[in-house]
C-alpha cells in the first residue's frame, strides 16, 4: 500500500501542484511571520541589553500612593540621593539621568525621529561612558547641545550648525556642538538624541536640581545584587527604588516579546485563515482524485486490502504532498522574512542590526503545520472512498449521495448557522467589550454553518444566474448545468473565496461606518476652529496658549489642563477650561443644566456623574495636588466623548492649586474661521515649532481614522494570500473536473460545439462559481460589519451603519475577475482535448 500510495504521488503530480502550492502559501506565511518577528525582537533586544552596560543598579524615585485627601505622586532624586548613591562602598561611580521629549527638526523644518522616539538627556561630563564624543566637545547652557551620529547623518548636520528644536512649545535655535555614538534603542529604531549639559536638561525637560534616575555602575569584584543591597542600606525607605541593570535588560526584553507577540499573533491570524481556505482545495483535489481512481480502489478491496490500508494509502499521499509543500513553504518563509525586514525600511522604520534568526521551534511549526493541514484535509475523502462496497464501487452506483445524508448535512447546517445568529444578535445588546467573545464565536458557528450549507444554496443562486448566462447560447446553458452537477465541489470551491471576501466586506464596512461617526463627532463637538497640541502627546507649555491669544484673527482660547484631585477618597482627573470661552470651542450634548463653568460651578460628563450618583445642583469637597480643599457644584452634566470627558471647572479656579500645569490641548477660534492661510499665521506665531500640530477639525478626524484606514490596507494585503490560495482553488477544480468530464466534452466537439464554445463553457462556470463565493461573502460581511458596528454604537453614540456600496461593487468585479482569469487554464486544455481519444477515455 505504501508503495501504491507513491506511485499514485508520481502518477498525479501535475494535479497535486495546485495543492502544493495552497499549502506552500500558507507555510510560507506562518514561517515567514515566526522568523521575521524573532529577528526583529531579537535585533531590539540586544540593542536595548546594550544600552544597559554602564547600568548596575538604576536608583529611581518610589511612588507615593494616593491615601485619604492625599494626592498620590513621586518623591524627588535630588542631589543628596545621588550623592549618598556615590558614597555606597560598593559604588564606582554614579550618574544622575534627566530625560523627557525633544523635538528636533531637519533642515526642511520637519520632525527627526518618530514622536515618543524624539528624546533629549544629559550629558554628564567629558567622561561620560554612556554616550562617547565622535567630534566636537561637551554642551554648556542652552545654547549648546550635542546630537546622536544617526541623527546628524540622516539629517546632514555637521558640528557648528544650528538647529531648531523645541521640548514643550517654545522654539529653540541651539548649536551643535559634538557629536556622539549610542547603542540607544530607540537611536536604533529611527528616533533621535539630544543631549544637553546637566543643568540645562534639568531645567527644560524636569526640575531644577532633581534627576529621573541615577545609574549606579559597580567596583570590579562587586556583584549587581551586592551593590543594589547596599544601596537600599543607604537610602532613604520608602522615598527609592533600586533594580539591578541584569533585571532591567530581561524587563525590557520581555516587553520587546510581548509587544512583538501582538504582530505576531495578529499576522498568524492571517496565515492560519489561508491555511483554512488552503484545506477546501486538498479535500476537493483528494476527493475528485478518490472518485477517479473509484474503481482501481475497489479492487484493491477485491484482492484483500482493509479500510483502513486505504485510508492509510491516502493519507500517506498526503503525508508525501505536505511534506513537499512544508519543505518548500519553510524556505521560502526565510526569504519572506527577510524581505520583510528589508522592507520595513522603506516605510520609514529603522531595524536595528542583526542576524536573521530562525529558531528550531520555527522549522519544526512549518513541518507539523503543513503535514497535519494536508493529512486532515485528505482524512474525509480518504475514509469516504474506504467505506463504499467494492461491487458498488465497480457499478458506480456510489455517485450520488443519499437522501438521508443531504437531509442530515442540511439539517446539521441549519442549525449550526441558527445557533450562530443567534449569538451574534445576543452579543449586540451587551455592552462592547463584554460582547466581543460571543460575537467572535457566532460569527465562527454563522461561518461554519455556511459553509455546510453551500451546496444547498448553490441551486437557488447559480439559478438566479440563469437569464443572464442563456445569453451565451448553448454553453452558457452547459457552464449553469455543470456549476449545480456536484454541488459540494462548487461549495468547497466557492467557499474558499467567500471566507476572504466575508473578512474584507466586513472590515469595509466597519471602517467606512467609523469614518462617518468620527467625522460627526468633529463636527458636533468641536466649534474651535483649530487645535494646538504635541506631536507626541506630551504637555504643552502654558507658553503656547500666551502666544496664540497674541496672534491675529484669534478670538478665543481655552487649554484642557489636567490636574489629578481626590473626590470621596478615590483620585479623579480634572480638567481645567477657559471658562468665559468655553462654551463658544466645544459643543457636547448637554443632557441636564447648563454647560456654564466658572468660580465653584463645574460641569461632568454623564458617566462619571451617575457614578457618584451626582445631578444639577449636587454639591461635592475636592482635594487639589497641594492639599487644599474646596466645595464645587455640578452646574450640568454633558454626553462625553472622544474629544472632551470628565470634570470640567475653571483654570482661574484650578490654577492656584497646581505647580505645574499639564497641559494637553489649545482650542482656538480665529475670525476668518479655518482655512489655510489661517494655520499657516497660527503655525508662525509658534514659531513654526516641529514638535505642535496646529489642526482643523478635518485634520483630528482624519488623524483618528488614519489608524484604521492603515489597519484596513493591512487586512487587504494579508488577505491577498487567502484570495490567491482561493484563486488556485478554482483552477485546480476547474481542471480536474476537465479532466473527469474529457469524454463528455469530447462528444460536445463531435456533436458540433466548437473550441470557442468549449473555452466559453468552462469561463462562464468558473465565473458563476466565483459569483456565488462572491455573494456569500459579501452577504456574510455586511452582517458582520453590522454587528461590530452595533458593539462600537453603545460607546459611540454617532456610529451609524455605512454600506460602501461602490467597494461592494469592486470585489464583485474582482469576483468576477478572479474567476475569468483561473478558467484561462483550464478552458484552453479542455479546447485542446482531442476529440476521439477524449471520446474513448474512461
Amino acid at each position: 500500500m505504501f508503495r501504491t500510495a507513491l506511485r499514485n504521488v508520481l502518477a498525479h503530480k501535475a494535479r497535486l501542484l495546485m495543492t502544493v502550492l495552497a499549502v506552500m502559501l500558507g507555510v510560507a506565511f506562518v514561517s515567514g511571520t515566526l522568523v521575521f518577528t524573532n529577528t526583529i525582537s531579537d535585533a531590539y533586544q540586544k540593542s536595548s541589553a546594550k544600552g544597559f552596560d554602564q547600568v548596575d543598579v538604576a536608583v529611581t524615585a518610589e511612588y507615593q500612593d494616593a491615601e485619604g485627601d492625599r494626592v498620590g505622586k513621586s518623591h524627588d532624586l535630588t542631589q543628596a540621593v545621588l550623592d549618598a548613591s556615590t558614597r555606597v562602598p560598593g559604588a564606582a561611580s554614579a550618574i544622575g539621568v534627566v530625560s523627557d521629549f525633544t523635538a528636533i527638526a531637519d533642515k526642511d523644518g520637519k520632525l527627526i525621529g518618530q514622536g515618543f522616539q524624539s528624546q533629549g538627556a544629559n550629558y554628564w561630563g567629558a567622561k561620560d561612558p554612556r554616550y562617547p564624543l565622535v567630534s566636537g566637545h561637551a554642551p554648556k547652557g542652552e545654547g549648546e547641545i550635542l546630537i546622536d551620529a544617526e541623527t546628524a547623518k540622516r539629517a546632514g548636520y555637521k558640528v557648528g550648525d544650528t538647529v531648531r528644536m523645541s521640548v514643550d512649545g517654545p522654539v529653540l535655535t541651539p548649536r551643535i556642538t559634538g557629536i556622539f555614538t549610542t547603542d540607544d534603542g530607540n537611536v536604533a529604531a529611527g528616533g533621535s538624541l539630544t543631549l544637553f549639559d546637566t543643568t540645562t536638561a534639568q531645567r527644560l525637560l524636569g526640575e531644577p536640581g532633581t534627576y529621573d534616575e541615577i545609574d549606579v555602575k559597580a567596583k570590579p569584584g562587586v556583584t549587581q545584587a551586592a551593590l543594589k543591597a547596599q544601596l537600599d542600606k543607604a537610602l532613604p525607605k520608602g522615598a527609592t527604588e533600586t533594580t539591578t541593570g541584569r533585571q532591567l535588560a530581561d524587563d525590557q526584553a520581555q516587553m520587546i516579546s510581548q509587544s512583538m507577540s501582538g504582530m505576531q499573533t495578529g499576522l498568524l491570524v492571517f496565515a492560519g485563515i489561508a491555511l483554512f481556505v488552503g484545506t477546501f482545495i486538498i479535500a476537493n483535489t483528494f476527493t475528485m482524485l478518490v472518485a477517479q481512481r473509484t474503481k482501481e480502489l475497489a479492487l484493491l478491496r477485491a484482492v484483500g486490502a482493509s479500510r483502513r490500508q486505504v485510508t492509510r494509502s491516502v493519507l500517506i499521499e498526503a503525508f508525501v504532498v505536505g511534506a513537499v509543500a512544508a519543505v518548500a513553504g519553510l524556505l521560502a518563509g526565510i526569504g519572506i522574512g527577510a524581505g520583510l525586514r528589508s522592507l520595513m525600511g522603506t516605510f520609514g522604520a529603522t531595524v536595528p542590526d542583526g542576524p536573521l534568526v530562525i529558531k528550531p521551534a520555527t522549522i519544526v511549526t512549518a513541518l507539523v503545520v503543513g503535514i497535519l493541514v494536508t493529512m486532515m484535509a485528505a482524512w474525509l475523502p480518504g475514509r469516504r472512498a474506504a467505506k463504499i462496497p467494492p461491487v458498488a464501487a465497480m457499478s458506480s452506483v456510489h455517485a450520488k449521495a443519499t437522501t438521508k445524508s443531504l437531509v442530515l448535512r442540511n439539517t446539521l447546517g441549519s442549525l449550526i448557522a441558527g445557533a450562530g445568529v443567534a449569538v451574534v444578535l445576543a452579543a449586540t445588546t451587551m455592552d462592547g467589550s463584554d460582547g466581543q467573545m460571543p460575537m467572535g464565536l457566532g460569527a465562527v458557528l454563522l461561518i461554519i454553518g455556511v459553509f455546510i450549507l453551500t451546496p444547498l444554496l448553490s441551486r437557488p443562486l447559480i439559478a438566479a444566474a440563469a437569464p443572464v448566462l442563456r445569453a451565451f447560447g448553448i454553453s452558457g446553458k452547459l457552464a449553469r448545468q455543470n456549476s449545480v452537477r456536484n454541488p459540494r465541489r462548487t461549495a468547497a470551491t466557492a467557499s474558499a473565496l467567500m471566507i476572504g471576501l466575508t473578512l474584507i466586506t466586513g472590515m469595509t464596512v466597519m471602517a467606512g461606518s467609523l469614518q462617518q461617526a468620527i467625522d460627526k463627532m468633529a463636527a458636533s463637538s468641536i466649534k474651535a476652529d483649530y487645535v494646538v497640541s504635541m506631536a507626541n502627546g506630551n504637555a504643552l507649555s502654558p507658553d503656547v496658549e500666551k502666544k496664540l491669544k497674541q496672534a491675529d484673527d484669534v478670538t478665543a482660547t481655552s487649554p484642557l489642563t489636567n490636574a489629578a484631585s481626590r473626590i470621596d477618597g478615590e483620585t479623579e482627573y480634572l480638567t481645567g477650561v477657559n471658562g468665559a470661552a468655553i462654551g463658544d470651542l466645544v459643543g457636547p450634548k448637554v443632557d441636564d443644566g447648563s454647560f456654564k463653568v466658572g468660580g465653584s460651578q463645574v460641569v461632568v460628563d454623564s458617566e462619571t456623574a451617575k457614578s457618584k450618583g451626582w445631578k444639577v445642583g449636587s454639591g461635592f469637597s475636592v482635594s487639589y495636588e497641594d492639599g487644599k480643599k474646596q466645595r464645587l457644584t455640578v452646574a450640568g452634566t454633558y454626553e462625553s466623548n472622544e474629544f472632551l470627558r470628565g470634570i470640567l471647572l475653571d483654570e482661574s479656579t484650578l490654577a492656584p492649586h497646581v505647580t505645574d500645569p499639564y497641559v494637553m490641548q489649545v482650542m482656538v477660534k480665529t475670525s476668518d474661521g479655518a482655512s489655510g492661510a489661517v494655520q499657516d499665521k497660527l503655525e508662525r506665531a509658534l514659531g513654526t515649532n516641529p514638535a505642535i500640530k496646529v489642526q482643523d477639525k478635518k485634520d483630528i478626524s482624519n488623524e483618528i481614522a488614519k489608524m484604521f484606514t492603515l489597519m484596513l490596507n493591512m487586512v487587504y494585503g494579508l488577505l491577498a494570500m487567502a484570495v490567491i490560495v482561493a484563486v488556485l482553488g478554482v483552477i485546480n477544480t476547474l481542471a480536474m473536473s476537465v479532466f473527469e468530464r474529457s469524454q463528455e466534452i469530447g462528444m460536445l466537439r463531435a456533436i458540433g460545439l466548437d473550441r470557442r464554445g468549449i473555452k466559453r463553457m468552462v469561463r462562464l462556470e468558473s465565473l458563476v462559481i466565483s459569483l456565488f463565493g462572491a455573494v456569500l461573502g459579501i452577504g456574510l460581511g455586511v452582517f458582520f460589519g453590522w454587528a461590530a458596528g452595533e458593539l462600537l454604537a453603545s460607546k459611540m453614540a454617532t456610529y451609524e451603519l455605512v454600506l460602501p456600496w461602490a467597494r461592494m461593487a469592486v470585489f464583485l468585479l474582482l469576483a468576477a475577475t478572479v474567476g475569468i482569469l483561473a478558467a484561462l487554464w483550464p478552458a484552453r486544455r479542455a479546447a485542446r482535448l482531442n476529440m476521439l481519444t477524449a471520446i474513448k477515455s474512461e
